[in-house]
């Protein structure tokens, strides 16, 4: 008997939680759906920031502005959260260091890279590390 009254409120407690959730998770779409207005800056699921030109509820399609005069079309379950312009999402800390430092990873273990040496992609003006001159 103490078996069954035990499986019994696990079962309660699983579906109060499950119900718990769901009437969270419709606050939070409902809340989020008022603020998806034209005009809004949104931040869409896989990272893109742009500005919210139109929702189509028929085609379930939204246009957003990522650059001026670059409009996309992407599915409406793509916008993922409007952006506050004042809140700062980024946590910006300051190091003491002596010298900036890069570190990567090669093979798993960190590898610490010359401070003197140029980032991958900056361009140095020193003519003789070019490889090739025609």
């Amino acid at each position: 008997m103490g078996q069954e009254v035990i499986l019994i409120v696990i079962v309660v407690a699983f579906a109060a939680f499950m119900f718990y959730n769901s009437r969270k998770r419709k606050k939070q779409q409902s809340e989020l759906a008022t603020k998806m207005v034209p005009g809004a800056r949104v931040m869409l699921s896989f990272g893109l920031y742009g500005t919210l030109l139109s929702v189509d509820d028929e085609k379930v399609t939204a246009e957003v502005e990522i650059a001026p005069g670059t409009v996309v079309t992407v599915h409406r379950q793509t916008l993922s959260r409007v952006v506050d312009e004042t809140a700062n999402d980024v946590d910006t800390t300051v190091t003491t260091e002596d010298e900036p430092r890069r570190v990567t990873e090669l093979n798993g273990e960190p590898v610490v890279e010359d401070p003197s040496a140029p980032a991958y992609g900056e361009r140095t003006d020193d003519p003789t590390s070019r490889k090739h001159d025609n």
